[in-house]
Formats: C-alpha cells, structure tokens, sequence
C-alpha cells in the first residue's frame, strides 16, 4: 500500500485514477491546480505524485521544477496529453521519473506505478561510499568530503547506477534503462549532459575524471 497524491483538474479523470488506485490498495489524495500540488507535495509521508502537466493557476512543470528544488524527492508520473519529445524530455529533466501520455490505459499507468514504487522501495536503507562521496539512499543524500551537495533525482539515479555496477562499461542505452527507465525515451545526448553535471558535483577534477570514465565507442564506466 502506497500513499499517492493525484493532481488532476479535470474531476472525471481524477475520480478514475483515484478509485482506480483505492481499488489496488493505496491511499490516494486529490489536488486540483497547480498552486494546490506545490502545497500538498511538499508534505512528508507521499511515496509517489501522479502530475498533470495542464493545471489552473501554474502548469505540472512548474510544480515538478519547484519541488525538485525545494529538495523534494517523491517519485513523479507525469501526465500530459502533449506528444511532442521535446515536452516529454523537458518534464523528465526537470526531475520526472516517468510520464504516460493522455489518453492513457489504466493498466500502464498501474504497472508503471508499480514498477516506481518497487524502485522505491529497493533504494531503502543503502548506504554507497566510494572515495571521499557518501550516498545515503534513505535520506536521499549525497555528500561529498562530508559537505552536502545538491543533486537532482535524475542525477542521484544515475550515480546510484554507477555504483551498483563499479568496474563494468554502461552503454548509454543501459544507463537510460537505469537511471530513466525501459519505457522512457532520452536522447544520447541528454545522458551526456547529466554526466558532465555529475562529474562537476562528484569529482576532484570534472576535466580529468577519476570515478566516471568515458570508454569511447561503448559508454562509460565506473571506478571506485
């Protein structure tokens, strides 16, 4: 059982997906706008938000970039009716973790939402240390040199998929299954970016890495 918040404005869709979620055994919540979602996520206790991306008052960007940068690390699903990539690429960059496009099927959305909360929950209690940066999976923390440093949810994934598989080459296509997930689609370039803000958070030299490798023509690997 999950405790999910649903932002949603239109009342017939936020009634399905909530009695939806109910009927798998979660506890769901409904807010309706955009000012309304930034008040409620920032509450403790949420293990996933379900986001609009068109609300009243301030759209799902909006919400996700202001939680992310108030520190808030609750999984988010966005929902938009919009198909442009760009779209979908900017909300996950913004620190979305997935995002289903209107109009959807309930049972992708449910084993989506599924699959979030397993990762969730597979993220509890794990503490990763190599050289002098320290990842606390529980709190959502990284520190480095005993300093707390800032990372975005998408930025403290795919650290965690380094460490994970230390002394391995990850193609780009395996970091994206890792740190974005199967089903979402990201440019080579967008992974590319988020390495180069990693390595300027992570390591001692971002020029001459120590930790994330480019190994050219087959992706990026990991030494401790």
């Amino acid at each position: 059982m999950a405790r999910i918040l649903v932002v949603e404005d239109e009342p017939d869709i936020a009634m399905l997906l909530a009695d939806d979620l109910r009927l798998e055994g979660h506890v769901v919540e409904v807010a309706i706008d955009g000012h309304a979602a930034g008040e409620r996520g920032r509450e403790s206790g949420w293990d996933l938000i379900v986001l609009d991306v068109m609300l009243p008052k301030k759209d799902g960007f909006d919400v996700c970039r202001e939680l992310r940068k108030g520190g808030v690390r609750t999984p988010i699903i966005m929902l938009t009716a919009k198909s442009h990539e760009a779209e979908k690429i900017m909300g996950l960059d913004l620190g979305a973790d997935d995002y289903v496009t209107k109009p959807f099927n309930p049972r992708e959305l449910r084993a989506r939402i599924r699959a979030i909360l397993r990762r969730a929950e597979g993220d509890l209690g794990e503490m990763v240390r190599f050289g002098n940066v320290e990842v606390d999976t529980a709190r959502g923390e990284v520190r480095v040199g005993g300093k707390l440093v800032e990372m975005t949810p998408r930025e403290f994934r795919l650290l965690l998929a380094f460490a994970r598989n230390s002394g391995h080459v990850l193609s780009r296509d395996r970091l994206i299954d890792l740190a974005w997930g199967r089903e979402t689609y990201v440019t080579d370039r967008t992974v590319d970016a988020h390495i180069v803000n990693l390595r300027r958070k992570i390591e001692p030299n971002a020029v001459e890495p120590r930790h994330i490798i480019s190994v050219r023509g087959m992706g990026y690997r990991f030494d401790e």
